[in-house]
Order: structure tokens, then C-alpha cells, then sequence
């Protein structure tokens, strides 16, 4: 005897996302993601630290928490207290931080602690999806700021609160990664940090900085975090292990003052991130991130490198970019034909997938030919061969580029 399934969709909640497709494997060229240099992740350094750590103190795993209280392991805030003072400017102490499983819950706890439906928050106008994503499904209003070379533009930031105040609106917070932006890349300096300070002053709106990618800065020297320059306590600082060690780690922490760290761990109610993951990042972190880090962008730089004299033998002069300043995505633009959430179907079919632009700007009409792609994950020679494939398709679905021959014309010349 059968019986059919049982049917949980009139059961289903209200509101939901679209359901998960099944996995299926990465695409042949993976161009997408914030994945990274699987032959860069430190495993050897990992293992020895796990090793030790759990030899020292495993018995600590019987409690949660590590007996070492809600904020996370003691030991890996101690480390991020020294490496923020050091690196970005920020003075704070291991009671300062929060340790959360990756910047994808930091993201969460901010919004959930300050945002409710029908809020209005500022962010750039190209922006992490996942934020755009979040907030779209929690009902708040984004306005997005134009970027230049330098970042978010603090003239059209100006401009924008003035309007929203002119109609009663006070926006929750003003979203802004300012250190290596993703996607464009770019870095925003000092002086336009002391700028956006003042407005977020002036106007009474605290920053929401995401400094996920600071550490993946080209030649090492960054500005320091627009939260060490705060004076007023008026900055949420969140940052993340994902880029420099390991995304799967999924180890990511949040600097704030303790008003706003208090409720966001009110709000932690997962009994603690990943001990083991912690305890591995501590115990390697301490003596070795210094030296790791450089090697890595060392690497990513290469790959850069290899993707743009590909998309420049491949598209031509079809494809517009400007170098990042680090970290490991490129920013794309396409001629205006080229619909990239159209294109990203066609090249999946052909075993190449790239993130379309639009599902990284809050203006989808300005987005709509651009494509990030990131080039940490694949090899050298898959960043090649997946770059000829991706201007195939997109020729013979756009007609651009036409076909030239762009690398013997180069010897030729």
C-alpha cells in the first residue's frame, strides 16, 4: 500500500524566499562568490593549531561558550583587540567584541537589533547582496549613494540627508565598506571618512561600517577604520576571518559600544558560534597572521592580473574595468546591450558562472550590463579558459565582442 507525500505547502509561512535550488556542484569556471585561494588556506598552520589548542583546553568544550562567557573565546577577541589597534586604529579591549558566525550573522544582529519594517537605511549604490538582500526581505526602504573612484560620495550623501530630513525621515544607519569596496574595490580616504563622520553627526545617523576585505589591501597600507576616528561611539565596526583565512570557517566579529553589543546578544540565541573554529583561528592567528596575509594578496594579485589581460584578449576594449585596490573581485562593465542577468544563464549553461550586476546595486538600470567576478578561487588557467568561454557566449547572444583577433593584433604590434 502507498500513500502520497505529505504537503507542507499549505503549511508554509508566509513571505518566504523562493526555495533553494538543489546543489549541484560549482560550475567548471567559478566566477562567483567570495570564495578563495584553495591553495592558500593554511591547513598545515590550521591542523597544528587545532591540535594544540585542544590538547591545552579541550576539557573547556563541556561548557558552552568555552567557559569563557557569551562574547566568544577570550583568547581570539584578545588577538583582534591587538590586530585592530595595530592595523586600523581602533582601541578596544576583548570585552568590545562579539564573536559571531561570520559577517552574515553580524549583518543579521545589527538589523534585527535597529530595523523594522517601513525604516529607511543609506548604503552605496553598488553594495554587498547579501545586505540588499536582507534588507529587501525585512521591508526597509534603501536609498543608495553614487560612488567615484574613492568611494561613496560624500556630496550626494550631503545632499540625500538633507533631502530625507526635509521630509521627515531619519534613516537607521548609513551601510558603507569602506576599505577594498565590494564590488568596485575601492578604498575611501581619510579625509572623505572625516566627512562622513561629520554628516553621520550632523544628521544624528550612526555608520554601519563592513570591513570584511580590509586586510586583502594590495601593498598593506590602509586608512584607518572609520571607527577608530569616531569620537562618539556613533560606529557598529564588523569584520571577518572569510577572506583572510578561510571562508568556511565562518568566523566573523562585531566592534560596538556595549549599549549596542548588549542587545545584539540578546539576540545571539544560537548558545555560540563554532568553538573548534575559534580556537584553531586564536591559537594560528597570534603568531602567524602577520606572515600569512601578505602571501595571500601576493597571490590574489597575480590572479587579478591574469584575469585582466584575459578579459582584455578576449572582450577587447568591450569590457571597461579599473584595477580593485585589493581584495578579490573585479567590477565589470559591458556595452549597454549586454543584459548580465541574461548573460549569467547562458553562461552557466556553458559552465561558466559570474554574479550580473544588478543583484549588486540598488540601480538595477545602471547595473544592468555589469558583472563582478571573482577571481580567488579559480586557477590561473581556469581564469583563462573561463573568460574565453564567457566571450563566446556573450557573443553569440549579444553579438559583442566581435570577434578579433586581439592577441595577435598585440604581437603584431
Amino acid at each position: 500500500m502507498t500513500s502520497a507525500l505529505f504537503d507542507f505547502g499549505p503549511l508554509l509561512a508566509a513571505g518566504l524566499p523562493p526555495p533553494a535550488a538543489k546543489w549541484t556542484g560549482l560550475a567548471k569556471f567559478s566566477f562567483i562568490g567570495g570564495n578563495n585561494d584553495p591553495e592558500q588556506v593554511p591547513v598545515d598552520g590550521l591542523i597544528a593549531a587545532l591540535t594544540a589548542a585542544l590538547q591545552r583546553e579541550g576539557k573547556t568544550l563541556a561548557t558552552y561558550g568555552l567557559a569563557g562567557g557569551p562574547q566568544g573565546y577570550r583568547p581570539l577577541r584578545e588577538f583582534l583587540a591587538a590586530k585592530l589597534g595595530r592595523d586600523a586604529g581602533i582601541a578596544a579591549t576583548a570585552d568590545d567584541i562579539l564573536i559571531v558566525s561570520g559577517s552574515l550573522q553580524a549583518l543579521d544582529l545589527v538589523n534585527h537589533t535597529l530595523l523594522q519594517r517601513g525604516d529607511t537605511v543609506i548604503v552605496e549604490q553598488e553594495t554587498y547582496q547579501g545586505a540588499l538582500t536582507r534588507l529587501g526581505r525585512l521591508g526597509v526602504s534603501t536609498v543608495g549613494i553614487p560612488l567615484d573612484r574613492d568611494g561613496m560620495r560624500m556630496d550626494a550623501l550631503a545632499s540625500t540627508l538633507a533631502e530625507l530630513r526635509g521630509g521627515g525621515v531619519r534613516p537607521k544607519y548609513i551601510y558603507t565598506i569602506p576599505t577594498v569596496q565590494n564590488p568596485t574595490g575601492t578604498i575611501m580616504p581619510e579625509a572623505r571618512r572625516a566627512e562622513l563622520l561629520r554628516l553621520s553627526q550632523e544628521h544624528g545617523v550612526p555608520i554601519f561600517e563592513d570591513d570584511c576585505y580590509a586586510d586583502l589591501v594590495w601593498d598593506g597600507q590602509r586608512p584607518p577604520a572609520i571607527h577608530a576616528m569616531a569620537v562618539n561611539g556613533g560606529v557598529i565596526h564588523i569584520g571577518s576571518f572569510s577572506k583572510s583565512i578561510a571562508p568556511a570557517l565562518r568566523v566573523g566579529f562585531i566592534v560596538a559600544p556595549w549599549e549596542m553589543l548588549s542587545r545584539m546578544l540578546a539576540l545571539k540565541t544560537d548558545a555560540g558560534s563554532g568553538a573548534l573554529e575559534q580556537m584553531a583561528l586564536a591559537e594560528y592567528c597570534a603568531p602567524h597572521f602577520a606572515t600569512h596575509v601578505p602571501k595571500l594578496t601576493r597571490g590574489l594579485r597575480v590572479k587579478l592580473d591574469v584575469l585582466m589581460e584575459a578579459l582584455n584578449a578576449q572582450f577587447g576594449t568591450t569590457a571597461e574595468f579599473e584595477a580593485p585596490k585589493g581584495g578579490i573581485f573585479l567590477w565589470v562593465k559591458l556595452p549597454d546591450n549586454v543584459d548580465t542577468l541574461k548573460l549569467c544563464q547562458a553562461a552557466l549553461a556553458a559552465g561558466v558562472a559570474i554574479n550580473p550586476g544588478p543583484e549588486w546595486s540598488t540601480n538595477k538600470v545602471d547595473a544592468a550590463s555589469r558583472l563582478r567576478l571573482c577571481f580567488a578561487n579559480p586557477s590561473s588557467e581556469q581564469i583563462r579558459e573561463g573568460v574565453a568561454v564567457l566571450a563566446d557566449v556573450c557573443r553569440r547572444e549579444f553579438g559583442v565582442p566581435v570577434r578579433i583577433a586581439n592577441v595577435e593584433r598585440a604581437a603584431r604590434a
